[in-house]
């Protein structure tokens, strides 16, 4: 196979997936604008006091960071122990744990 044809197979395997990924790039950074915005009314918690409150009591296991639903306002802190993956949602508003899966 040529390298120019190569080249375009490769190239036409990705055309597809632009569209979803700009998508998705949109669907986070509007995410992020509804969080920074609630966050400066006071109507949700940053995200630093949330690790702050749950970090410390998911103590044997690794914090590999967050997500933010600004549909629900839940974070889901992403930890893990011994090859296990585990999610915590906790509500954005409150602070509260609301359910913890992959333990």
């Amino acid at each position: 196979m040529s390298a120019k044809r190569g080249f375009l197979g490769i190239t036409c395997l990705l055309v597809p997936f632009g569209p979803a990924a700009a998508d998705s790039s949109q669907k986070l950074r509007g995410d992020h604008d509804v969080a920074h915005e609630a966050r400066m009314q006071g109507r949700l918690l940053p995200v630093r006091e949330i690790e702050r409150r749950v970090v410390p009591q998911m103590r044997t296991a690794r914090y590999l960071g967050f997500d933010f639903d600004s549909g629900s306002s839940v974070y889901t802190l992403k930890f893990l122990r011994d090859g296990n993956v585990i999610w915590v949602e906790v509500d954005g508003r409150s602070g509260q744990v609301l359910g913890r899966s992959g333990d």
